[in-house]
């Protein structure tokens, strides 16, 4: 007699389950044990699902943290509220002028016309993540990056990691004492063992990325 595998739990990420993926990466991973000795508990962030979570994390693309806030600012009084027909009705002059860069314009009119003539951005909350991420990817103008950002912070999964984050990559290495800054497919494969916690090393690295002296990153066996 067969048995089918067990279906892998989603959890999704809130302060009990934060709390939860820090204790288990500080059994599991010395490293991480570490990276939560200087941090702390890392904060839960979430963003609206949907076109807006999206469009949000559109406008971050390439930009500082602090760049991409003042843009979206700037949209979010501009398109009001923020939904698909609203982004659309604005011209290309007023969505530049409230700091898009062409190329985001014509990635959020494609986005925007995709859920107009039928996707559902909120049927991905109860999707597999496979499922999830291969929708996203094949919007236009989002990439892996992207689709794995919104896992995280719209989503809420508790395993979902972006490898390809430069961010994540810089404390990585100087986490783990490497001696460069691993390749996207080098973290992926670091980051299996902190699974089916890899959202919870992700904001931990995060915050060390934010806590860390400049040195520290740039230095060689930190931690």
């Amino acid at each position: 007699m067969h048995t089918r595998p067990a279906k892998r739990c989603t959890i999704i990420l809130d302060t009990e389950q934060m709390r939860a993926g820090v204790r288990a990466l500080r059994k599991t991973c010395e490293h991480m044990r570490k990276v939560h000795d200087l941090t702390g508990d890392p904060a839960v962030r979430r963003h609206n699902t949907g076109f807006e979570g999206l469009a949000r994390i559109v406008v971050g693309q390439q930009l500082s943290l602090a760049s991409a806030e003042a843009i979206w600012g700037r949209l979010e009084r501009a398109v009001r509220p923020m939904t698909p027909r609203k982004f659309l009705a604005l011209s290309d002059d007023q969505l530049r002028a409230a700091g898009l860069s062409k190329g985001k314009v014509k990635t959020l009119r494609g986005i925007s016309e995709a859920i107009i003539r039928g996707l559902d951005l909120k049927r991905l909350a109860n999707a597999p993540e496979e499922e999830a991420h291969a929708t996203l990817t094949a919007l236009p103008g989002i990439g892996p990056w992207s689709a794995d950002i919104y896992l995280l912070f719209c989503l809420g999964r508790a395993d979902a990691f972006a490898p390809g984050d430069l961010a994540l990559q810089i404390t990585a290495r100087a986490a783990l004492g490497l001696d460069e800054r691993p390749s996207q497919d080098e973290l992926l494969a670091i980051a299996e063992r902190w699974r089916p916690w890899r959202g919870v090393a992700a904001h931990l690295l995060w915050d060390y990325y934010k806590v860390a002296d400049r040195s520290l990153l740039t230095a060689k066996n930190t931690l």
